[in-house]
């Protein structure tokens, strides 16, 4: 009898302990997000464009910013670091060419994928997206870890091949990427130019409703699953992911702390297990696993 007692009070207590370990995640997301809201407010900045229905074509927009964030948005004080390489990669500029080019290797070097998880407008949208109920959200399925290998085909094909030699008679390339595939400079830029320029309206076809289309199965996807968009199509994300391993900002786990208790591996929303790979390429950086481990493992 007092060893059932002791059963259902340990159950109970472990219980406890993992309702609060949940709650206590939960408020650090919403600080994260919190953080998101408000780098995506200073990278989107010029507030007039949203009310003249204008891009923004200050000195600034010659910078990159870290996260995708479209050249197109109203509000956007800096370009997009897959646009602009986009724009540069079949072009004889090599200055803008070594910027670009440079900054992502630089940003990549120093953060990783923590753009992912704290500088990344579309990413933010995306985790609130995810935060919609729904009957069943699917945390992996069969062909998941072969799926996320895509971003990097698509980074190969669209953000340089088909730029870099598919071009018209001056020698330009096209973003392919930005022009076919991107539902974030559909939500960010095309959305709202289209709404606030009467002229716009007139001009939409076939390639506007497809980007609309993608848009829609990515907020789709984005509320069945966690960041679709970045796990299986974000060339940006590939490109940082490659730096995540090296990068100055990484997660360490001290091996002798660890209890191998799975925590860390279960709050992972990225199906990441740090204890194995702590800095693995699909790593955003978020912190949940920080959080959760319960003898303060990683760092």
């Amino acid at each position: 009898m007092d060893k059932n007692k002791s059963i259902n009070q340990s159950a109970n207590k472990n219980e406890s302990q993992s309702e609060n370990q949940s709650r206590y995640i939960g408020v650090n997301e919403w600080k994260r997000h919190g953080f998101q809201a408000l780098w995506a407010l200073v990278t989107n900045s010029y507030l007039l464009g949203f009310i003249q229905g204008k891009i923004y074509k200050g000195r600034l927009k010659n910078l990159c910013v870290p996260g995708l964030n479209c050249y197109s948005c109203p509000g956007a004080v800096g370009a997009c670091p897959i646009g602009a390489i986009q724009a540069v990669v079949g072009s004889w500029n090599f200055k803008i060419a070594f910027y670009a080019a440079g900054f992502l290797v630089f940003i990549g070097a120093l953060m990783g994928r923590f753009v992912c998880g704290f500088l990344c407008p579309f990413g933010l949208i995306q985790d609130l997206l995810h935060k919609i109920p729904f009957p069943k959200k699917l945390q992996t399925f069969r062909g998941d870890k072969a799926l996320r290998k895509l971003k990097y085909m698509i980074l190969a094909v669209f953000v340089i091949l088909l730029p870099m030699f598919v071009v018209d008679i001056l020698g330009q390339g096209a973003p392919y990427f930005c022009k076919f595939i991107c539902p974030a400079g559909t939500l960010e830029g095309g959305l709202p130019l289209v709404l606030l320029n009467k002229s716009m309206r007139g001009a939409i076809g076939w390639l506007y409703a497809w980007k609309n289309a993608v848009l829609l199965a990515t907020i789709f996807l984005s509320i069945l699953i966690y960041r679709p968009f970045c796990k299986y199509i974000c060339p940006l994300g590939a490109v940082y992911s490659v730096f995540n391993p090296i990068s100055v900002f990484r997660y360490r786990v001290d091996k002798e702390s660890c209890v191998d208790c799975g925590v860390c591996a279960k709050v992972c929303k990225m199906q990441v297990n740090p204890v194995e790979h702590a800095n693995h390429p699909e790593c955003i950086r978020c912190g949940a696993c920080k959080k959760a481990c319960p003898v303060n493992a990683i760092r």
